[in-house]
């Protein structure tokens, strides 16, 4: 019955901030917007696909959360200099470092920024290969090795 996940909600404590972010730097359009109730829904993707709903409110209600936007395999190769050049720092969950990582387990590839409230967001996109658990998490680049050495 489940397909996918059509839409979630953050909190943010200031909505102007977070709409330079989300519209200005990752490039999100709005689908409706109740200034009178300080909130707003993007489409993520093209319209009817899926949406992010942000929704300004004091600080102290403000939690941590994460979610991922799926992006094409041929882009995540420019998904790192497209956040540099907006100003976002990005990370792995390896060591820190700029480089995207592969979670073995899917396999997909992936890399972190934060919004100006904190929440963890993500760029990921789905690999073509086999999944391999047993590898853990690992760099893209040693996985693209180990890729083309299990090719020969």
């Amino acid at each position: 019955m489940i397909q996918g996940i059509y839409e979630t909600h953050i909190l943010v404590s200031n909505l102007e901030r977070s709409r330079h972010f989300y519209e200005d730097l990752l490039g999100l359009k709005v689908g409706w917007i109740d200034e009178s109730q300080r909130r707003l829904l993007y489409w993520v993707g093209s319209s009817g696909k899926g949406m992010l709903g942000v929704r300004e409110a004091p600080a102290e209600k403000i939690a941590w959360q994460h979610f991922a936007f799926e992006i094409h395999l041929d882009d995540m190769a420019n998904a790192v200099s497209f956040l540099k050049e907006k100003g976002i720092k990005c990370h792995n969950r390896i060591d820190g470092s700029e480089y995207p990582q592969v979670f073995g387990w899917m396999p997909a590839v992936a890399i972190y920024f934060n919004d100006p409230d904190g929440h963890l967001l993500e760029f990921i996109s789905m690999l073509p290969d086999k999944p391999r658990p047993e590898i853990g998490l690992m760099p893209w680049d040693e996985w693209n090795r180990l890729r083309g050495a299990n090719q020969q």
